[in-house]
């Protein structure tokens, strides 16, 4: 039964009259709106989100990004060369979803972006290049092809390219969330970057990426991952375990055919910021997922590979670097034409700290 086959008898609204017109007219002189009026809206049945399902192509984007890298400069003021992908639902915002940012960055050859820091949190995922190392509190961290890696709010940071090719990658930010409740505080930091190091790893990476281990220098948990990069060498090596030991017959997979894993911050086993969960996935070619709906918005990259994604019934093909953005309550799944990788991030740490998470796998609450 349709929830709203449950409604009980009646419209809810008064009888017009020239008493309640004058009433109405007494509330908007002083800014008063009635739950009456407005039921609806503020309190759907489900979630209707203003932000829709949405594809951005990767062989669309970077063109544009490699244009602007020809015509606007990176410096002081701007800081950033990033294009922010806006939500066609959302009004005209440079936002992917209600509480989540997504942009791609460009940095060409030789090239540095000047040192800031807010208290947005960040992460960088790169989908092919190398070369660029982006320098978090003094600390050069090496960016790859698929590396994940972290600037938690309120970490001074900048980037600079030690080659001679451009680079491009994708920003993940809680920008609106920060936005809407009035969080946000950003200082200029360095014009250059502290450390024009190249070190293979990153201090944090050395004392912190030790499987299991945790040093005893570092005791006191942290809100954000200590750890500047999740290296792509360990994510495959996990997937592909997990695929391996499904051959096997051993529960090591989140569904047939579907490896998964969560970034985590290694001092609580929780998400690796307070506001940003991170994920990748991998599924063999042939494998199709359930429908699937949560409450909370995801935005998705394709890391390697073909397949699609059906997005409230729509089905969209995609190839490597596409982006596509689930909102909230949005009916979505997975299909692998080849072996199928993709990188994900979303606002769930929000979502199930404020106890609002709920989820239905092929139409039944999970």
């Amino acid at each position: 039964m349709d929830l709203k086959d449950a409604l009980p008898e009646g419209t809810g609204q008064p009888e017009e009259s020239a008493e309640l017109r004058d009433l109405y007219a007494a509330f908007e002189r002083e800014h008063i709106m009635p739950l009456w009026t407005q039921r609806d809206d503020l309190m759907p049945f489900t979630p209707q989100p203003k932000a829709v399902p949405h594809v951005w192509r990767w062989a669309d984007i970077l063109p544009m990004a490699e244009r602007s890298g020809e015509l606007v400069p990176v410096g002081r003021g701007g800081e950033r060369r990033a294009l922010g992908l806006a939500n066609p639902g959302l009004g005209g915002n440079a936002y992917v979803a209600p509480t989540l940012w997504a942009a791609i960055q460009y940095l060409g050859p030789r090239e540095t972006a000047p040192e800031h820091r807010h208290s947005q949190n960040a992460f960088r995922f790169v989908v092919e290049g190398e070369g660029v190392w982006t320098v978090v509190n003094g600390d050069p961290v090496r960016m790859s092809r698929g590396d994940l890696l972290l600037t938690p709010g309120w970490h001074f940071h900048g980037h600079h390219n030690d080659t001679d090719h451009p680079m491009a990658w994708i920003d993940g930010l809680d920008i609106p969330f920060c936005q809407q409740n009035d969080v946000g505080f950003f200082e200029f930091g360095s014009d250059r970057v502290t450390d024009y190091a190249t070190p293979r790893f990153s201090r944090s990476e050395r004392l912190w990426a030790h499987p299991g281990l945790r040093p005893l220098s570092g005791l006191r948990d942290t809100v954000s991952s200590p750890i500047g990069a999740y290296r792509w060498e360990y994510t495959d090596r996990a997937l592909t375990e997990q695929l391996l030991l499904e051959e096997e017959g051993q529960p090591a997979t989140a569904e047939p055919g579907h490896a998964a894993v969560r970034f985590v911050n290694p001092t609580t086993g929780g998400d690796v910021m307070s506001t940003i969960r991170c994920e990748f996935h991998r599924l063999r070619a042939g494998t199709k997922t359930p429908d699937r709906q949560e409450v909370g918005s995801s935005v998705f990259q394709v890391f390697e590979g073909r397949g699609s994604v059906v997005l409230n019934g729509k089905a969209h093909r995609l190839e490597k670097g596409d982006l596509f953005v689930v909102p909230s309550w949005v009916a979505w799944s997975l299909e692998a034409e080849s072996e199928f990788d993709l990188f994900r991030f979303s606002d769930a740490p929000i979502i199930e700290r404020l106890d609002f998470a709920r989820t239905f796998i092929g139409g039944r609450e999970a």
